[in-house]
């Protein structure tokens, strides 16, 4: 495997630790909060390149922005009704949402990938599909991978076009705004920026400071410079493992179980990413 594919590799290790850190912050917060705060701490770490950031990067950076704060805000809200699991399975449906959507943008698949796509899915079903459905955290959820599907090909398309570290900081910045004024929004009418203070002990903080400096500024900047290299469908099947380690995280941090299914399952997913990238070798 290559550095770009090793870094999406490392990213999703990194997301898949912000399930358990996620569920923790939502049991106090709500979706919105927990994600305009993250995104607060991220713009601060990232200003400085952003205020050095080109027009055309502020464009894209806004499009990029707007889809990763509606992923982000979507997975944390479906946070607060079910495990952090079958958050997980269901944010990665991305990975078949991706060449399919791919398809409408004049994307053309390999058999491989596709392939490599359904046995994912099928991996990250066993591993995480434990019941517990909620119509309306569940709705949500998929909604966020629909948008974070959507993210993944507009930044395969776009992020060659700008210096990774300009796109990364004009799109958390974007989101920093966007997120803060949603939160203004849905605090209209309630004590929710009263109480807010209150709310945030230590272990949230420490959490919302991982959310923001590490997972979203530090794998932004990372997910923007590997992405020039790494094609949407095949960047698509590396983010599976996300669930993979998500699982795991959950079992050692929360306690979540982990059975056997769910480890026939993980195995699974991980075939599915080492099969997305076998070249076989070409016999002379």
């Amino acid at each position: 495997m290559n550095i770009p594919v090793l870094s999406l590799l490392f990213v999703t290790v990194v997301w898949g630790a912000t399930f358990p850190v996620l569920k923790i912050a939502t049991a106090q917060l709500s979706g919105v909060e927990t994600s305009a705060l993250r995104f607060l701490l991220a713009a601060l770490c990232m200003l400085p390149w952003a205020l050095r950031a080109p027009r055309k990067a502020w464009w894209d950076g806004a499009l990029l922005g707007a889809l990763v704060l509606f992923s982000y805000v979507a997975q944390a809200y479906g946070l607060q009704f079910i495990s952090s699991n079958r958050s997980a399975f269901l944010t990665s449906l991305n990975v078949l949402m991706v060449p399919l959507l791919g398809l409408l943008f004049g994307n053309a698949l390999s058999w491989r990938v596709i392939l490599a796509a359904a046995l994912a899915c099928a991996g990250i079903g066993l591993m995480s599909w434990d019941g517990g459905a909620n119509l309306r955290a569940d709705a949500a959820t998929v909604a966020g991978a629909m948008g974070y599907a959507l993210y993944v090909i507009v930044l395969s398309a776009r992020a060659s076009r700008h210096e990774a570290r300009s796109l990364a900081a004009t799109q958390i910045v974007w989101m920093a705004v966007l997120g803060g004024l949603w939160m203004l929004a849905d605090a209209q009418g309630t004590d929710k920026l009263q109480t807010l203070g209150a709310r945030l002990s230590a272990e949230i903080l420490w959490g919302l400071a991982y959310l923001g400096i590490i997972a979203t500024a530090g794998m932004l900047f990372l997910q923007a410079r590997a992405q020039r290299q790494v094609t949407a469908d095949k960047a698509a099947v590396i983010y599976a493992m996300e669930p993979v380690f998500a699982a795991l995280f959950a079992w050692g941090w929360l306690s979540e179980g982990l059975t056997a299914r769910a480890a026939l399952g993980g195995a699974v997913v991980v075939f599915a990413v080492v099969f997305s990238e076998w070249k076989p070798a070409v016999r002379q």
